[in-house]
């Protein structure tokens, strides 16, 4: 008899994007960087031409290679973001 429960996913503890969904990622990087910024260091239809939230999410969850990009420059702006604070901190 199976199980009525997936296996647990294995524990992701270093992994900055562990448990966040692509909407958090997407609208991190539009608080952080502004849509015409994020456009040009993605340059994408969804980012450059009327960008939305709804509209960059269904581009990227159709197109893994514009995700990776978007992954990547989220993981870019966190490391950022820590050495600003570590400056401040010191």
């Amino acid at each position: 008899m199976t199980s009525p429960h997936p296996p647990a996913a294995p524990a992701q503890p270093r992994n900055p994007l562990h448990g966040l969904t692509l909407e958090a990622i997407v609208t991190a990087l539009v608080a952080h960087y502004g849509w015409q910024e994020l456009g040009r260091r993605i340059p994408v239809r969804c980012f450059t031409s009327e960008p939305s939230v709804s509209s960059s999410l269904k581009f990227l969850r159709k197109t893994p290679w514009a995700r990776e990009k978007v992954e990547g420059l989220y993981l870019f702006m966190l490391r950022d973001q820590r050495r600003d604070q570590m400056h401040q901190n010191s």
